[in-house]
């Protein structure tokens, strides 16, 4: 993926939202900033803060746009999101990624210390950060946690898992979409990458519920 390309439509994205001078304003003093001198601290602070600076209304996505993403990160999708989470995503994109260890550091440390909308822009951004193979803990990190917005975020409308977790991983975050009572139609995936393991597994699951007299989750007979 061409990071600079993300970068530059999502920022477009943000431009075209209502009443966006001032967010824009200050991301564009913030970028400048930080690439004349790229402290570590800078970025932490800029990430945390930008709530307060660009609010927290919901992005309006044009057609063109949403196509954009798709062509330069297919499976990506900013639908439904905030200006905050979009501004976040945006703003993990100016790190420089020259040095592997020093981008996943820096990153990981972010994911070690997130409050709850913090967590959530992370785990979203997951398709569009560099070095993606290196997330594969973080990402099933995002499937063990019981934040339900934290779950969604990774589970739903996410492409990073149904490119990169193997099958167990990838399993377990389908079973636990079941038990969280998620919209399983929503994971990216979930077709292509069903797999006999899963259904076995699906299938003994169904007969326990059926033996308890229980009706089944939405669409698990589908995958079985």
């Amino acid at each position: 993926m061409n990071i600079l390309s993300m970068s530059q439509t999502l920022f477009y994205l943000i431009e075209q939202q209502p009443n966006s001078e001032k967010a824009v304003t200050y991301l564009r003093q913030q970028a400048d900033t930080f690439s004349s001198n790229p402290q570590v601290a800078v970025f932490y602070r800029v990430f945390t803060a930008l709530p307060r600076f660009v609010g927290k209304q919901p992005v309006v996505v044009p057609a063109d746009i949403q196509f954009a993403l798709q062509r330069v990160r297919p499976g990506f999708t900013v639908q439904d999101w905030t200006l905050d989470r979009l501004a976040r995503v945006w703003w993990l994109l100016q790190l420089p990624a020259d040095d592997q260890t020093t981008y996943v550091k820096t990153i990981s440390e972010l994911f070690k210390a997130g409050e709850l909308n913090e967590l959530v822009a992370l785990y979203s951004a997951l398709p569009v950060l560099a070095y993606p193979e290196a997330w594969k803990f973080q990402a099933t990190e995002g499937i063990r946690n019981n934040i339900a917005d934290v779950q969604s975020a990774i589970m739903l409308h996410n492409p990073y898992p149904a490119d990169y977790f193997d099958e167990p991983a990838w399993n377990q975050l389908i079973m636990k979409a079941f038990f969280t009572d998620k919209d399983v139609t929503q994971i990216i995936g979930l077709n292509e990458r069903n797999n006999a393991r899963l259904a076995q597994t699906l299938t003994d699951f169904a007969a326990e519920r059926r033996a308890a007299g229980r009706s089944l989750p939405a669409h698990m007979e589908e995958l079985m």
